[in-house]
C-alpha cells in the first residue's frame, strides 16, 4: 500500500511549471481575475460529472444536485444511492433546519421500513490514502487538517503521516447522521449550511452539493418534530440517483478538475483578488471559501 499518492503532499512537476509561467505569476500577484482564467479554461480542464454520481433531491422550491464522492465513504455512498432508488425519502422532510448550521432529513420518527439498504453501517470518518485516490494540496495551512486540498475537486483532509484522509465539512457537505456511537449511521442525513469543520472525522461525509444550494438555505427553520401532528419541515418530494431519472429531468454538469494547472490559477485568483476593490491581499484562502466551478453542459454534450 503506497502511503499517499504521488501528487499528494508535494508540489508536482506540472505544478512546478505553473508556478513558472507568466500567467500563474500574474495569478499570484492578484492580477488575473478568476473569471477570466476560467473563460480561457480548456475544455480539458474539466470533467464531466457522471449521472450515476449525481443525486437528485426535489423539493418543493426547486432541486438540489449532490455530487457524491466517487473514490471516499464508498460504503455511505451506496447506501444513499441504495435507499434513493427504494424510494425510502419520497414524501419524508427535512424535520431539522438550524441557521447556520445544518438541514437534516429523513425519517424522524423512524417509521419507514429500510428494504435492501442496511439497517447501520460502520463509519468512514476516515480512510486510509492509498494508490488511486489523488489527492490535489492547497498550500494554504488549514486548522482541522495537516493538509487540505481536493480528491476529484471536493475538499478533503489529510493528516500529518499522509496516511488517513477524508471529506471536510465545507457548506453544502452531504453527511450521514448517527448515534453517539461511531456505527450507528444508517438513514438519516444532513447537509451543511455552513461549514462545520469541528464535525470532520467524526460523521461520514460522503457529497457535495454542486446546485441548487439555495433551497437548502431557504428552507423554513424547524425543529425535530415530538409529535406527528407537530412542524415536520418541508417536504421531500423525492430522492433519485441521476441515472435513474427521465433523460429530460436530468442537468448535465460538469466541474472543474482540481489537479490542472488551470485550477491552480483559479486558486491563487482567489487567495490574491486582483479587482481594485480589493486593497489588502491576504495571499490566503481557506479550502472552505473556494468556490468550486461547476457549470451546465450544452443539452448536445450533456449525457
Amino acid at each position: 500500500m503506497k502511503l499517499i499518492s504521488i501528487r499528494a503532499l508535494t508540489i508536482t512537476a506540472a505544478l512546478s511549471a505553473a508556478l513558472s509561467s507568466a500567467a500563474f505569476a500574474d495569478a499570484l500577484e492578484g492580477k488575473m481575475p478568476s473569471s477570466e482564467i476560467l473563460a480561457s479554461s480548456a475544455p480539458s480542464d474539466w470533467r464531466t460529472l457522471p449521472q450515476k454520481s449525481l443525486l437528485y433531491i426535489a423539493l418543493e422550491r426547486g432541486v438540489v444536485v449532490v455530487a457524491l464522492s466517487e473514490q471516499l465513504a464508498q460504503s455511505h455512498v451506496t447506501q444513499i444511492k441504495t435507499l434513493a432508488k427504494e424510494g425510502f425519502y419520497d414524501g419524508l422532510s427535512f424535520y431539522r433546519v438550524i441557521d447556520g448550521f445544518v438541514a437534516q432529513g429523513g425519517d424522524v420518527f423512524e417509521k419507514r421500513e429500510v428494504k435492501d439498504a442496511k439497517k447501520t453501517l460502520k463509519a468512514e470518518f476516515d480512510q486510509p490514502l492509498i494508490d488511486g485516490v489523488d489527492f490535489d494540496p492547497m498550500q494554504d495551512e488549514d486548522g482541522y487538517a495537516a493538509k487540505a486540498g481536493f480528491v476529484q475537486t471536493l475538499p478533503a483532509g489529510v493528516d500529518e503521516e499522509g496516511q488517513s484522509i477524508w471529506h471536510l465539512h465545507c457548506a453544502g457537505a452531504m453527511a450521514m447522521a448517527r448515534g453517539s456511537e461511531k456505527d450507528t449511521a444508517g438513514t438519516e442525513f444532513y447537509i451543511a449550511l455552513q461549514p462545520q469543520r469541528y464535525l470532520d472525522r467524526n460523521l461520514t461525509v460522503l457529497g457535495r452539493v454542486v446546485q441548487g444550494m439555495e433551497y437548502l438555505q431557504a428552507l423554513r427553520r424547524v425543529q425535530p418534530a415530538q409529535y406527528e401532528d407537530d412542524d415536520l419541515g418541508e417536504t421531500i418530494l423525492s430522492m433519485r440517483i441521476g441515472e435513474e431519472l427521465p433523460v429530460e429531468e436530468r442537468v448535465a454538469l460538469e466541474i472543474l478538475r482540481s489537479g490542472t494547472e488551470t485550477f491552480q490559477h483559479y486558486v491563487a485568483s482567489r487567495r490574491n483578488r486582483p479587482e481594485a476593490f480589493f486593497h489588502y491581499r491576504p495571499d490566503h484562502i481557506d479550502v472552505c471559501d473556494l468556490p468550486i466551478p461547476v457549470r451546465e453542459q450544452s443539452a448536445e454534450d450533456g449525457e
